[in-house]
């Protein structure tokens, strides 16, 4: 199989009478054959040349069979959970990304769906799913913005054993540096805003999967809700995918070195990162993961000034997202998961002086400086 940036780039080789950018189909409507028979493409809800070119794509470097690109994120998650019935049950690992909290808490109640969050996948057991119709397992691996560690193959497991699909959130590693469906996982959804785009300017979402029933009920997702993504955005997400291997190479080493700053800060009581809670879960990250991706945070220490940390900030920006090539900052509790219960928040450990802190492509050097004068501020 080719590296992983040659099919980035490659995967539309001769496709597009061998162009080497492809160009962009803007018809929401295609001229069809006089003979009863239907072509390629119809009406671009159903389906447009370059959203496609956007899957073939995104499919070669998950290793997928089929991919599906929507309009956000949560659009890719809503087709994915989207597939549960009425009467059935998901269950959600803890923390889990706000959107998805609100997808799992507000609307699948309405559709007869019923929800289950678990704060520690290892202690799930058969005898958990005796007595309900568990039809979905969503999980992230690593989890926002804990960071804690999930073994994607062993809830595989669990899950099919119990007649359960297996979702999972790769949006913090993307298919970089972990591939849930070489894993055990049936679906995998990312929020191609963040790494996949990755410049803070484009607005997407992506699910793939191996399973061809499961690949019927996401793209009637996209033809039946209208949920699909722009041909402009889709050639401009297959421009950014090219850049991803880079880009994370890049952020991943001033993720290391920031890290190690902020570790070593007096106003700074506890890190997390892939691996921190314990050797078991720093083996297992190595383990089903290439790399530790480019996001960490840590609590800031007790009569320590947030706000003041804040406001001392020059080169992050506070801002909510993540995977951009811009460092941002964020206060979970109150921002990405501002949806969250005090309850839900309490028992994930999301207290207020929780940072959540994602690194760009910046000079590490800045980033450093900036980050410690603001701590020092703190």
């Amino acid at each position: 199989m080719a590296g992983f940036t040659t099919r980035a780039i490659h995967a539309l080789h001769g496709i597009e009478e061998n162009a080497v950018v492809p160009p962009i189909y803007t018809s929401t409507t295609f001229g069809q054959p006089t003979d009863g028979t239907e072509g390629p493409f119809e009406y671009q809800r159903g389906g447009n040349p370059t959203r496609s070119n956007a899957e073939i794509t995104l499919a070669a470097l998950e290793g997928a069979e089929h991919a599906y690109v929507y309009a956000t994120g949560m659009g890719a998650t809503a087709a994915a959970m989207g597939i549960l019935k009425s009467g059935q049950t998901i269950m959600l690992g803890m923390p889990v990304y706000g959107g998805n909290y609100r997808m799992a808490t507000i609307e699948m109640p309405k559709r007869g769906v019923s929800y289950e969050f678990v704060h520690d996948f290892t202690a799930l057991t058969d005898a958990d799913f005796v007595g309900k119709d568990v039809g979905m397992i969503f999980l992230e691996t690593p989890t926002n913005p804990t960071l804690r560690v999930v073994d994607i193959r062993a809830v595989a497991e669990i899950a099919h054993r119990n007649g359960a699909v297996l979702v999972v959130d790769n949006t913090f590693m993307t298919p970089y540096l972990q591939r849930p469906l070489e894993l055990g996982a049936d679906i995998v959804v990312q929020s191609a805003t963040k790494y996949l785009g990755g410049h803070a300017d484009l607005l997407a979402g992506v699910a793939t999967t191996n399973d061809a029933a499961l690949a019927d009920e996401l793209f009637k997702a996209q033809l039946i809700t209208g949920n699909v993504l722009s041909p402009i955005d889709s050639y401009r997400l297959i421009q950014s995918v090219k850049t991803l291997a880079i880009r994370m190479d890049r952020q991943q080493q001033n993720t290391a070195r920031v890290l190690e700053a902020v570790t070593a800060h007096p106003a700074v009581q506890k890190v997390y990162f892939p691996g921190s809670h314990s050797e078991a879960e720093a083996q297992l990250q190595a383990a089903q993961s290439s790399g530790n991706g480019a996001l960490f945070s840590f609590t800031m220490a007790e009569g320590k000034d947030i706000k003041a940390f804040l406001d001392a900030l020059q080169v992050f920006t506070f801002a909510v997202s993540l995977g951009g090539i811009e460092s941002l900052v964020c206060l979970p509790s109150t921002m990405t998961q501002g949806a969250f219960s005090d309850e839900d928040l309490e028992a994930s450990g999301m207290t207020k002086r929780l940072v959540r802190v994602a690194v760009g492509i910046e000079e590490a050097e800045d980033l450093i400086a900036d980050i410690t004068a603001a701590l020092d501020a703190a």
